[in-house]
């Protein structure tokens, strides 16, 4: 299979960028096409086998839709710019994963630079299971591959999410279409260490926002309410010694039941109970 690794910048971490590109450019065992794009800036025309240059932000979704849909391959690979691949071999690895057609997602493992699990970006809920490959709910957007196919029939990632869950909303559309999210863990994406919320000024405002609409837009009505309701309870306990935080949840929130995003398609009771058997049941 074809690989098109897509990256995705904003042109701020020109050395970081260069180290993510480089580990790209070392793969061996398949060809892999670099399609980079500039999400609000030119990146370098020769940084890429193809390059885009978004004149504007347009969130991470977004971005990331626009760079495969310029792609060629059949094998979608997502990297983040400030990310690399550990090995020379993940692209041919990570491909082969795909001879399996029931396979729409491979979610890979986050590290550090010291080699440690990143347990936020864990695709299962506890550390112990950051060795368990299998199927998992949900991979992280700039740490995965996506077979083409998959991408297109499920129509890409949401792109008004602009940044979190967007991840989230794909698996379970995909897994409601009968397809898998597979994570391995023996395929290693080295990321610098950072909670999102630090990483990300919006974070709480855009998460409590985006977890209505991933409810909205996705869960049978019962447990899209209990979804929400669990999440604004949750979010308000990890943030009420900041009132600052805690502010932009529930302003995010009111923005998510007020505000659409796209058209509901709510997943069928069976899909949710496979959600569930998985570790991962769709209300928390």
């Amino acid at each position: 299979m074809r690989v098109s690794c897509i990256v995705l910048t904003r042109g701020d971490r020109p050395e970081e960028l260069a180290r993510c590109l480089r580990s790209v450019r070392e793969q061996a065992g398949v060809a892999v096409e670099v399609v980079l794009v500039g999400n609000g800036c030119t990146p370098d025309p020769t940084a890429g086998d193809v390059t885009l240059a978004l004149p504007d932000n347009v969130g991470i979704p977004e971005g990331r839709n626009r760079g495969a849909a310029a792609a060629s391959g059949e094998v979608l690979w997502f990297l983040d710019d400030d990310a690399r691949a550990e090995s020379p071999g993940l692209a041919a690895a990570a491909a082969t994963v795909f001879a399996d057609p029931a396979v729409a997602v491979v979610a890979m493992r986050v590290v550090d630079e010291q080699g440690r699990t990143q347990r936020e970006h864990l695709p299962r809920i506890g550390s112990g299971t950051a060795d368990t490959p299998g199927p998992v709910t949900s991979f992280l957007g700039g740490a995965c591959a996506i077979r083409r196919d998959a991408f297109e029939r499920l129509g890409g990632l949401p792109g008004p999410f602009f940044y979190a869950l967007e991840e989230t909303d794909f698996a379970w559309r995909a897994i409601d279409a009968g397809w898998r999210v597979e994570y391995r863990p023996d395929f290693r994406i080295v990321h610098p260490h950072g909670e999102s919320r630090l990483r990300h000024p919006t974070f709480h405002s855009a998460t409590a926002r985006n977890r209505v609409w991933l409810a909205r837009r996705n869960l049978p009505g019962p447990l899209a309410v209990l979804y929400v309701f669990d999440w604004l309870v949750i979010s308000a306990a990890r943030s009420w010694r900041r009132p600052s935080d805690l502010r932009a949840v529930l302003a995010g929130t009111r923005t998510g039941l007020r505000e659409e995003s796209g058209r509901r398609r709510p997943m069928a009771w069976r899909t949710a109970w496979r959600l569930t058997r998985m570790g991962r049941p769709p209300v928390v």
